[in-house]
């Protein structure tokens, strides 16, 4: 039986939900549907050159492939691939012809400095450093389960602290931009972020299609933003934040915190029972604030890097 390995066809129903698909069974702490692996390959900001390649064995998915060039970082160069092949189809070649297929395509639009989250099983690891890559950071995946966990109790906002949802922001979303832009440049990295265009953020981010806007909470002070806990949903019963941060000037007041809390009072609410995180390994405060509310670690990555010539 053959391997090959082409682009995602995302017009094509069976290419997109076997994409999902392979997803969902490598990496069960992470939200993937058909429409997002869609959203992912159009609307992801040109600069970045954003690619989705399969590894195809008999018509069937049994691996997938996210390449792309760093756009958000200052540092020019830096590339990324994202491979996971399904549990029940390794040793067939897919991850390796995957590997070679990614390099290839980054090489070629200039990128010298390649990095990829790996799964932190011996596998996995010996994987990655027979293709040359080296080991970084680590982050750990966190599960909560909403349906027999018991949360703390809600808290109400301290005196000068609104509770909104996204979904009162839906007429001009750039409050929520600006704040996203501040927390996401903190935030623990290797390569380092920048969100400077508001349009491509709408884009890419306000509309995608698993955010959740009834379940995104911020904390606003003097009608501002000052923190937040973005959610997103799959349309069934998974709940996962996407991002949970506070602008420098309000930090250590525990607004994050409160937002993350009510967004999972109001996500078990509506009917998710399951909830889902990620912590990088370094990032105390959230650690910290992610055991307060009851999740366990399920998994850990870790980041890798291969720097080419």
């Amino acid at each position: 039986m053959t391997v090959i390995v082409r682009d995602l066809r995302v017009e094509v129903q069976a290419d997109t939900e076997g994409f999902a698909r392979v997803r969902r069974l490598a990496l069960p702490y992470i939200l993937f549907t058909a429409e997002a692996v869609r959203h992912a390959v159009t609307h992801t900001h040109p600069d970045a050159h954003f690619r989705s390649l399969v590894a195809e064995e008999d018509g069937e998915v049994i691996g997938t492939a996210q390449v792309g060039l760093v756009q958000e970082s200052p540092e020019p160069g830096q590339g990324f691939l994202n491979i996971y092949v399904r549990p029940d189809r390794t040793h067939r070649g897919a991850g390796r012809l995957l590997v070679r297929a990614a390099e290839e395509y980054l090489v070629a639009r200039g990128a010298t400095k390649l990095f990829s989250w790996i799964l932190d099983e011996p596998g996995n690891r010996a994987f990655a450093e027979r293709h040359g890559y080296t080991r970084r950071r680590s982050a750990h995946f966190l599960r909560l389960d909403l349906a027999h966990s018991a949360l703390p109790p809600l808290q109400d906002p301290p005196p000068g602290v609104e509770l909104r949802t996204a979904a009162d922001f839906a007429d001009d979303p750039r409050p929520l931009f600006e704040l996203d832009a501040e927390t996401t440049a903190d935030e623990p990295s290797d390569t380092g972020s920048a969100l400077t265009d508001y349009e491509a953020w709408v884009e890419q981010y306000w509309e995608h299609p698993l955010l959740d806007r009834d379940l995104t909470v911020a904390a606003v002070v003097d009608g501002r933003p000052a923190a937040f806990s973005v959610a997103y949903t799959d349309g069934g019963t998974r709940y996962s934040t996407a991002m949970t941060g506070t602008a420098r000037a309000y930090r250590g007041r525990g607004l994050a915190k409160l937002a993350k809390l009510h967004s999972l009072h109001r996500a078990r609410a509506a009917g998710c029972t399951e909830a889902f995180t990620g912590n990088d390994a370094g990032n105390e405060p959230m650690i910290a604030i992610n055991k307060w509310l009851g999740y366990d670690i399920c998994a850990t990555e870790v980041r890798h890097v291969r720097e080419i010539g």
